[in-house]
């Protein structure tokens, strides 16, 4: 088991920045790949960003890219989102992820399907108009 505890989360203006950051415990962290996920109310959970266990991999969805980064610090057992030029549509319930994963084609492909690993509880963005 890998316990996962968000923080960070908050209301900020439209452009602004937040960091959240995602603590682990339970399981040697630097074994794991991390990931971010979030849903915003009546959507699905969709897929955020992506780190490998190394840090030597990272993945982005297309909407974020160039305004969130992702990194993690093994040293610490933390994962973090750095999301800057927010925008209303960021508004969701933001969700760190833990997950065993042994190739790259699992990274990409089955990864952000966010079906697999262990989740946090969720910390809520709201970005204002």
């Amino acid at each position: 088991q890998v316990q996962l505890v968000e923080s960070g989360g908050g209301l900020v203006q439209a452009g602004g920045s937040l960091r959240l950051s995602c603590a682990a415990s339970g399981r040697t962290f630097s074994n794991y790949a991390m990931g971010w996920f979030r849903q915003a109310p009546g959507k699905e959970r969709e897929f955020v960003a992506a780190i490998s266990w190394n840090g030597g991999s990272i993945y982005y969805t297309d909407s974020v890219k160039g305004r969130f980064t992702i990194s993690r610090d093994n040293a610490k057992n933390t994962v973090y989102l750095q999301m800057n030029s927010l925008k209303p549509e960021d508004t969701a319930v933001y969700y760190c992820n833990a997950a065993l994963v042994l190739s790259k084609a699992t990274m990409t492909e089955e990864y952000p399907r966010g079906t697999f690993g262990f989740w946090g509880q969720g910390t809520q963005v709201t970005v204002s108009s």
